[in-house]
């Protein structure tokens, strides 16, 4: 084995301008492919985070009725929050639930008047199904706990309505109307919520929105978010009501970001690839060029597998490196994408680009490019290894 490693070695510096090359392609075809998913991961991944954190795991919806011709009718909103509330905290998954009056109003600043959505919440119990404690830029949600008429709103609509903490502002809807002070502004990153919501008391939402009783959902938290698609059918059957798992509910967005991984890995594969025809190639000539070695050897009594293996190391060699190198240049080049400031506000908001630090980007890397080696280095090898001695000498002499 150590012998036959020497002369694959040799025959690899037979072409070492060649060889380079095609090892510089796998070692940037490694490194670009960890780096795009690592991104593209990395956004994917920071989205699920502020769905999650804005707007919960799941959602407790409309009630089911079945009809005489067995059909479902749906009936808008949780008619009775309270033992739904005890029924879906009896699934062990379920962390915390919270109800959530919602509506449209009109935010009334003296100055402007804005359209916007009001959201009655119990503020403990959305404090455990929501990232909003964290999401607070001014003011204070502890004015706000003790101010019966507080309000939070969103920072795009704040400043929509030219609105600042300790304002004043009137919310009006359907000819009722109440005012309110501003005690804390919020951003979750997310374009529509911070531009529309309207966070109150629940008791102040069922007065302006005139409903004493019911809400429009209850958002829960699971403890195991990756569950959610799961489980949800079968709450749907105990519940009687409509449950709408985060998959669900982001689903179009979700799509996206698996179409942008794939797109990204099946384009920087291409580099791997084109060094792999590189590499063939090269195997290839080499085979032609040393059929006088091969002879000797064939006649010295290596047999057909160990002239095979002779070239499979070549690839062998040339792969181990480049994906080390590779895998050293992905790791490097995340991380100084990771520093690279770029503002985003939208679906989510950042100052920086996002990266998801996964070994799984680095081992499809290496199998990518394994499979890409094993091919372009198997074909040269199977043809080395039908070279016959007594005909390479024969026409050697003619």
């Amino acid at each position: 084995m150590e012998t036959t490693f020497h002369i694959a070695v040799r025959f690899l510096f037979a072409k070492k301008r060649a060889m380079l090359m095609s090892l510089s392609g796998i070692v940037f075809g490694v490194g670009f492919f960890i780096i795009t998913q690592a991104q593209t991961a990395g956004f994917e991944q920071f989205f699920t985070q502020t769905a999650l954190a804005t707007d919960g795991s799941l959602h407790v919806e409309d009630r089911l009725q079945d009809t005489q011709d067995n059909q479902r009718k749906y009936i808008p909103g949780v008619q009775f929050p309270g033992q739904i509330t005890a029924a879906l905290k009896e699934f062990e998954n379920v962390a915390a639930v919270s109800p959530v009056l919602r509506g449209n109003v009109d935010l009334d600043s003296n100055s402007h008047i804005q359209p916007a959505q009001i959201f009655g919440i119990n503020l403990e119990d959305f404090l455990a199904v929501s990232d909003l404690g964290h999401q607070i830029i001014f003011g204070s949600l502890d004015r706000f706990r003790t101010n019966p008429k507080g309000v939070v709103i969103g920072a795009m609509l704040a400043v929509h309505a030219n609105l600042v903490v300790g304002d004043p502002v009137v919310l009006n809807q359907a000819g009722r109307s109440a005012r309110y002070r501003v005690e804390a502004i919020f951003e979750s990153g997310v374009e529509h919520v911070d531009r529309e919501r309207v966070i109150v008391h629940l008791p102040e939402a069922r007065a302006i929105l005139a409903q004493p009783f019911g809400v429009t959902y209850l958002q829960a938290n699971l403890r195991d978010n990756t569950r959610a698609a799961a489980e949800a059918p079968h709450m749907t059957e105990v519940l009687s009501h409509g449950v709408v798992p985060w998959q669900e509910r982001e689903k179009i967005w979700l799509d996206v970001f698996r179409a942008l991984r794939a797109s990204s890995a099946l384009t920087v594969s291409t580099i791997i690839l084109i060094s792999g025809l590189g590499m063939f190639n090269t195997l290839a000539m080499i085979v032609l060029e040393k059929t006088k070695e091969i002879a000797i050897l064939r006649s010295m009594g290596y047999t057909r597998q160990d002239i095979a293996r002779i070239f499979l190391l070549q690839g062998a060699l040339v792969l181990g490196a480049g994906c080390a190198l590779g895998c050293a240049l992905g790791a490097s080049g995340t991380w100084l994408v990771a520093n690279i400031p770029l503002r985003i506000r939208g679906i989510f908001s950042t100052d920086h680009f996002v990266v998801a630090w996964s070994p799984w980007h680095y081992v499809w890397a290496i199998i990518a490019a394994a499979i890409v080696v094993f091919i372009a280095s198997w074909i040269p090898a199977r043809r080395a290894a039908r070279l016959e001695p007594g005909e390479i000498i024969r026409g050697a002499a003619a």
